[in-house]
């Protein structure tokens, strides 16, 4: 699923980055400090989600993959505007549809 959405991202011209994320019941709350360790490991993302949707198609047998679109930079304090966030979120959705079996 990884390689057909990168397959994908790359036909449509998606910008796409493959890495690790931390997911993580804290986000904003996370101290600079911490950020920037993880970051050091290679994690390039920090969201809330994703480690409860791959549980959950785990336990449901099923294929999952996280896409997820950034809107916030935690170590520059750097923020989309609400139409750049329209338009990021509109590409992360049509990819996830390139997907659908």
């Amino acid at each position: 699923m990884l390689l057909k959405a990168y397959q994908n991202a790359l036909t449509t011209k998606i910008h796409v980055l493959i890495g690790k994320i931390l997911s993580s019941d804290v986000f904003y709350a996370e101290k600079l400090e911490d950020i920037l360790i993880w970051a050091k490991m290679g994690v390039l993302a920090v969201e809330m989600e994703s480690a409860g949707l791959y549980t959950n198609a785990a336990k449901a047998g099923k294929k999952a993959l996280s896409l997820l679109t950034v809107s916030d930079n935690l170590i520059t304090g750097e923020v989309l505007t609400p139409e750049e966030r329209e338009r990021s979120f509109v590409k992360m959705i049509e990819l996830a549809l390139s997907l659908a079996e």
